[in-house]
């Protein structure tokens, strides 16, 4: 049957339509139940935050992180935990910059801090220095931090309260960005993530109780994760991939909005390029490795499928909003002859659901009103991200190799005092196993 250029045109656009409202209402319902409830889950009473101390063992992988391991260490010295229930390890990724100097120099004056020093060429990136330091570990739960990352003193009671549930098995808490004023990058980043974890993740939570294991601020347990093998070190998305086989073996995520740990978000649109094209690769192999196991899974009803499966698309809706706007353009130039109304939920998905979610993260996270301004930086980062995921989709379709690129830092920023005003607390050298 021969198919002319506007029956074809119209059978894509038709699709598109369809995808996009999808999308569009899964927008709206994420921005509702976090105008309903988030803002009332914030100031909630702190709930069981004394009463369980479960052994935790605080990971993090350092590479070239001199400018920011002296926050994020000062942070992880302050946790609020007791003692003896607490082993912190820092893995020096085979740094060729002063982060495994200060690393020891660090650890010199707190014994508590425990540093392994990772050969260069070592392998496996994040997922390959995370899984060295759990084999030195012997606790109940693992908590990740990335270097960047310096969490509120609190933030580790909240997350282990979750683990007494027996079916949960991985714990995420809220990152908030710290140097949002740094650029115009990190205003955009700084919004971004109010809506990220605010609006969407807290909507997975309230709807279907699917968020994600995000990668830093999120615990896990031991016992599952080394029966699942550690974590993975063919992906560069260790954090979806660590989800997925989670939801898999019949185990649960679970979400705590008030277990808030600070990040620095990236400052120029060539270090925004770098993080989220990692991020698209990840996301794209997740969606080809694990589609079939969760259509298949009987630990997942149909509805947990269908939003399992919305997730992992989630970076490739720009590469379809790129067909889209494709196709507004040839209809400009009459080809394809569509209605303009058939074009309009492209309109709701590249504008009113994602601003939906942003407006509300602004008003949940009680962003100054004036701020509202901010939201005009996605109009340009939403166009660098369609060009970045439809990058990252060919080049995982044409199989070229990737391997792990860490994120660049300014550690312009911090939230704890610097660690020369900070006290030494020395403590017995049996205390880091």
């Amino acid at each position: 049957m021969h198919w002319g250029v506007d029956p074809v045109l119209g059978g894509i656009a038709g699709a598109l339509n369809v995808v996009f409202g999808v999308y569009f209402f899964r927008h709206l319902g994420f921005a509702i139940a976090a105008a309903r409830w988030a803002e009332r889950d914030l100031v909630a009473a702190d709930v069981d935050l004394e009463g369980w101390t479960p052994s935790v063992a605080v990971l993090v992988s350092c590479k070239n992180e001199a400018l920011v391991v002296d926050g994020m260490v000062t942070a992880l010295l302050s946790l609020d935990y007791p003692v003896d229930r607490l082993t912190l390890v820092v893995v020096d990724d085979g740094s060729d910059d002063d982060t495994g100097a200060l690393l020891d120099a660090r650890a010199a004056l707190d014994t508590r801090l425990r540093v392994l020093h990772r050969a260069p060429g070592s392998g496996g990136g994040k997922s390959g220095a995370l899984n060295d330091a759990l084999a030195t570990v012997d606790a109940e739960i693992a908590l990740i931090f990335d270097a960047d990352h310096e969490p509120e003193p609190n933030a580790l009671r909240r997350l282990v309260r979750h683990f007494r549930d027996p079916r949960v098995s991985a714990v995420m808490g809220r990152c908030v960005i710290r140097n949002g004023q740094e650029s115009s990058m990190a205003t955009t980043v700084f919004v971004d993530f109010l809506s990220g974890y605010l609006v969407n993740e807290y909507g997975r939570q309230a709807l279907f109780e699917l968020p994600a294991y995000g990668g830093a601020n999120c615990a896990v347990r031991i016992s599952t994760l080394r029966a699942l093998g550690g974590w993975n070190p063919e992906t560069v998305t260790e954090d979806t991939d660590l989800t997925l086989r989670i939801l898999l073996a019949g185990q649960r995520v679970r979400y705590d909005l008030s277990a808030i740990d600070y990040e620095e978000a990236v400052v120029s649109a060539r270090r925004f390029w770098t993080q989220r094209y990692r991020w698209a690769r990840g996301h794209h192999k997740c969606f080809r490795d694990y589609t079939w196991s969760i259509l298949r899974s009987p630990h997942l009803t149909l509805v947990e499928k269908f939003e399992s499966l919305l997730f992992l698309l989630t970076y490739h809706v720009p590469v379809l909003c790129g067909i889209g706007l494709v196709l507004a353009a040839l209809r400009a130039f009459g080809i394809g002859d569509q209605p303009v109304v058939g074009l309009l939920p492209l309109s709701m998905l590249l504008l009113v659901g994602p601003l939906a979610e942003l407006a509300v993260g602004l008003m949940v996270g009680r962003v100054e009103r004036r701020a509202a301004w901010r939201l005009l930086g996605f109009l340009p980062a939403f166009a660098l991200s369609v060009w970045i995921t439809t990058r990252a989709y060919l080049d995982g379709m044409l199989g070229r190799p990737y391997t792990w690129v860490k994120t660049s830092r300014t550690g312009g920023t911090s939230t704890v005092a610097p660690a020369a005003a900070a006290p030494a607390h020395p403590q017995p050298a049996g205390v880091a196993r």
